[in-house]
């Protein structure tokens, strides 16, 4: 008889391990991660065509109210292109008012399956979503685009989704615009740990993602600027390559990519199908992409890319652990600054700021573009009050990842009728 030794901790379920639920949520990572809406009433889905007989296109605002919608079976099938009635800040005469035919649509499709609602709040309230979601709202309202991930789904994948679109409580949603941000969760550092700290769900035991399991208490790592570039490069690359090869092939979807994608990584053989999927949604270059990917977050934590998935996850409860400690201490390393804690965001500008900026207009290391018009004013005027001589609009955006030009200069020339900076020759000086 043969025994098998093991050490480690014994944890509460008494299997020996990293104690992945015990790992504490982050400050770090508060306000940033929220399940989508709930529409309780079919008749809030319509077709684009049906959009467009409703006046999308023709009545004015209306685009604010009928809006793209996912959930999660369009991002690990294909899409279905569905878009969604959001009345969400209306009164009920206003929508009457302004949008008769939506109005006459919601009160005929909606509202007799609302009056059998248990809650009363949904019954009298049958134009706007049983659960509306106000803090999902808040959170993405300053971003052009954000991550999301099916809640349950056979491979664990993030993309980025634009601000346009109303995802469905099938996703979770998290509030953060970086391609950065992006790499990280998409490394197998990160899966990993998802994978252990969500549980499983259905017939095909599919893991499912909870933000506050997962997402929550998950320590980024303390990657350099240098660190952060390579990662924000690879994460758009990786979801430009996706989008792209998805989008010509009706059949070809993100479940399947990663189906021959597993296969691949095992060294198993595709058949005649699995090879066309491969051949159409170019998996060499995604499996390289990922490996890329993997081997750039690992060094940005400082570990080895060959950790086993225990060594990953005793590292990572660790490292909770150690950022915990610290934020108990008062230093938190916000990942969205501007949104999280913004009474920090200037203080943090001006001393990035005074270590990156050069007088040439060329910095070392763009700074990342901030969420909303404040922040953002704050940090275009920290680099004009640092530079020693004018910049060009050009200039000032390259301080910055992501930074629109046309967005620059509109706070350039909001800066200068406050009388902060003054143009000087096709340039801004302060």
């Amino acid at each position: 008889m043969e025994l098998d030794e093991q050490t480690g901790n014994i944890l509460p379920d008494l299997t020996i391990g990293a104690d992945v639920t015990g790992a504490e949520p982050l400050e770090a990572n508060e306000d940033l991660a929220n399940r989508g809406v709930c529409l309780f009433g079919k008749g809030f889905e319509v077709s684009p065509e049906k959009a467009r007989a409703l006046g999308l296109g023709e009545v004015d605002e209306l685009e604010n109210h009928i809006r793209h919608y996912r959930n999660g079976r369009d991002l690990t099938q294909k899409s279905r292109d569905q878009m969604v009635i959001d009345l969400y800040g209306l009164e009920k005469e206003e929508v009457r008012e302004h949008f008769p035919a939506v109005y006459q649509h919601v009160k005929q499709h909606v509202k007799p399956e609302r009056k059998e609602n248990n809650r009363e709040w949904r019954r009298k309230h049958w134009w706007l979503f049983g659960e509306p979601n106000p803090k999902l709202r808040d959170m993405l309202e300053d971003l052009d685009r954000f991550i999301a991930t099916p809640e349950t789904a056979k491979h664990r994948f993030f993309q980025f989704l634009d601000a346009t679109i109303l995802p469905d409580n099938a996703l979770v949603n998290i509030a953060l615009d970086d391609a950065y941000h992006l790499g990280v969760l998409s490394s197998r550092i990160h899966v990993v740990w998802s994978l252990a700290a969500g549980g499983r769900l259905g017939v095909g035991n599919d893991p499912r993602y909870f933000k506050t399991q997962c997402f929550d208490p998950f320590p980024f790592p303390a990657a350099t600027a240098p660190q952060k570039a390579t990662i924000r490069d690879l994460g758009e690359q990786l979801d430009a390559h996706r989008k792209e090869r998805l989008d010509p092939h009706d059949d070809l979807t993100m479940t399947a990519l990663y189906n021959v994608l597993k296969k691949e990584r095992r060294g198993e053989d595709l058949d005649e199908s699995e090879r066309q999927i491969h051949e159409q949604g170019l998996v060499g270059v995604l499996k390289e992409l990922h490996d890329d990917l993997d081997a750039a977050v690992a060094d940005a934590y400082g570990w080895d890319a060959g950790l086993s998935e225990e060594e990953i996850l005793q590292n990572l409860v660790d490292l909770n652990a150690e950022r915990r400690a610290e934020e108990e201490e008062g230093h938190v390393r916000y990942l969205r600054p501007e949104y999280q804690a913004p009474e920090t965001v200037e203080t943090q500008a001006e001393m990035d700021l005074d270590l990156d900026i050069g007088s040439d207009g060329a910095p070392a290391e763009p700074l990342d573009w901030p969420s909303g018009l404040k922040p953002r004013a704050q940090a275009v005027r920290a680099v004009m009050t640092h530079a020693d001589e004018p910049l060009t609009v050009e200039e000032v955006a390259q301080h910055f990842y992501r930074a629109r030009r046309s967005d620059v200069q509109a706070l350039l020339e909001t800066l200068e009728a406050l009388g902060h900076v003054e143009a000087v020759e096709g340039a801004y000086a302060t």
